[in-house]
């Protein structure tokens, strides 16, 4: 048997094992609306959470906002451009950190196997779940209407069975609703989206796909496996499950990511520190918010520089110990992005990546931080 054809096994369910049943919760325009329900005013109104009309870029937006094309990742003078009632509010993860806790507290109910993506989504696996229940979308319709009576607020879910399709369900009915994905019209329902909404692909494996003459799913599913590992590597064999709706990757509560990052390009080329410093301000933010959220701590941080002419560098800083705090992380970036400057060409992207990651215990004084 070619290896091909090994591969295709270890994709297939197998009909003996119990059918598996995975939830995606995804909280709605989580930040924005933990602002619209503490603050009265607020609400029915367009919000952005982060940045301010002159600088920096949207964490998240209200739906009243998005109305008018305003996104997470916007700089914030566009996002004021398109919607000129827009409000910006200064994010407060104090509190979008204990929400979430409130939030997993529901999950617990019923199933230990949560794997936290962020504070405001989360894979349940409720296959075999603590309360009994046979039909995984009446689970579903239970948690999303505890967490509308625990915190006011509204979350969408996807179910299916496995995480990739329970994700993409998640999205068919927001906000505030769910949608279900089965084994029978799973296939079916990948062939017939454009490969950009595949997740994993991002802009550059998208354009890439379209170079290839793979425009949907149906595209990516006529392509063999050799073809997509000679095309895309060690993705290629995942692109060749989802491309039939399988993926065989469980639910892992409590797991450690051996780094997390994010990065975003500039609609105007950044010329000084100070603009650079505010627009790397929501990417130190995210990152922080995902380690905190999940108990880790990471003793490396890397910054990566993207210039106008697509030429990039990376610095990075360990240190002996954890970073413990948020103010620790933003330290060691501002470190790093000194020697930067002066340039001698615009800077278009910057990111921030936090990596060494391990489980958090409380520090004691004689604990050192980053040495700067």
């Amino acid at each position: 048997m070619s290896q091909p054809d090994a591969v295709i096994c270890d994709l297939t369910p197998i009909a003996v094992q119990k059918q598996r049943k995975v939830i995606h919760v995804d909280m709605d325009a989580y930040y924005a609306s933990v602002e619209q329900r503490d603050n009265p005013d607020l609400r029915g109104k367009p919000v952005a959470v982060g940045g301010s009309e002159a600088r920096g870029v949207v964490a998240t937006a209200s739906y009243e906002a998005r109305k008018f094309g305003v996104h997470s990742a916007m700089p914030s003078v566009t996002a004021k451009r398109k919607c000129p009632d827009l409000i910006f509010v200064r994010p407060r993860f104090d509190v979008y950190k204990a929400v979430s806790q409130q939030i997993r507290e529901i999950f617990a109910e019923y199933t230990p196997m949560i794997e936290p993506l962020s504070l405001d989504e989360a894979y349940l696996d409720v296959t075999d779940n603590l309360k009994g229940m046979e039909i995984a979308t009446e689970i579903a319709q239970e948690i999303r209407a505890k967490i509308k009576a625990a915190t006011g607020l509204n979350a969408s879910a996807g179910i299916s069975y496995n995480k990739i399709l329970a994700k993409m369900a998640s999205d068919l009915n927001k906000p505030n609703g769910q949608a279900v994905i089965t084994p029978k019209n799973g296939p079916a329902f990948v062939e017939g989206l454009p490969g950009k909404k595949f997740h994993g692909v991002g802009p550059a494996t998208a354009e890439k796909m379209h170079r290839l003459g793979i425009e949907t799913g149906a595209d990516l599913k006529a392509r063999s496996l050799d073809f997509l590992i000679e095309h895309f590597g060690k993705s290629g064999p995942y692109f060749y499950g989802i491309a039939r709706g399988l993926d065989d990757r469980q639910v892992k509560p409590d797991r450690v990511r051996k780094s997390v990052g994010a990065e975003d390009t500039f609609m105007v080329d950044i010329h000084s520190f100070d603009p650079a410093r505010e627009g790397i301000q929501p990417l130190i933010e995210k990152v922080w918010t995902y380690c905190d959220a999940n108990e880790i701590r990471a003793k490396t941080v890397t910054l990566k520089v993207k210039y106008a002419d697509f030429t990039q560098i990376t610095r990075s800083k360990s240190g002996v110990a954890p970073l413990g705090s948020i103010s620790e992380i933003e330290d060691a970036v501002s470190w790093l992005l000194h020697p930067v400057f002066p340039v001698n060409k615009g800077i278009r992207l910057l990111g921030v990546t936090l990596s060494s990651l391990e489980c958090y215990y409380p520090r004691s004084e004689a604990q050192l931080s980053l040495t700067l």
